[in-house]
């Protein structure tokens, strides 16, 4: 064997036996970016999903305001009209049955719901993030019979 491959023997066996618990900064960098972006991954998922039950909620509140119509109207001269305290009262009748609490408003023969939800986060909280708050908006009018053509 060589001198110099001698003299490189201690010296790597130093560095193999030299583990007193330290951690570069590389690593504890990479960690942190990795679990940051696992966490835009999940809790981003998880405010989709928020997203799109907010928009279902707020078109179900929307609709079960947009029947309650002018029944005396209707069956006066088939007018189809909206009853708008009585459309606005069931929209948030039916967001609190719901969980939900939002903006119910009739203009003309339109019910517009606005629900907010705010959808708690899992690995966001490391970084001060606790929670996402999605909105998401319906309307509905009235409608006479089947609008569109069957299957």
């Amino acid at each position: 064997m060589s001198s110099t491959a001698r003299s490189r023997r201690p010296a790597l066996r130093r560095l193999r036996e030299d583990q007193s618990g330290r951690v570069t900064a590389f690593v504890v960098i990479i960690v942190t970016a990795v679990l940051l972006f696992a966490g835009l991954v999940l809790d981003g998922g998880l405010a989709l999903a928020a997203k799109v039950r907010a928009l279902g909620e707020a078109q179900e509140a929307a609709r079960a305001g947009a029947q309650e119509i002018d029944l005396a109207a209707y069956r006066a001269n088939g007018t189809l009209r909206l009853e708008p305290q009585q459309a606005s009262a069931a929209a948030r009748k039916y967001l609190a049955a719901a969980g939900h609490t939002g903006t119910v408003s009739v203009a003309g023969n339109t019910v517009h719901v606005t629900v907010t939800v705010s959808q708690p986060t899992q690995l966001l909280p490391l970084i001060g993030i606790g929670s996402i708050a999605v909105t998401a908006a319906g309307q509905a009018q009235p409608q006479r019979g089947i609008s569109g053509v069957l299957p």
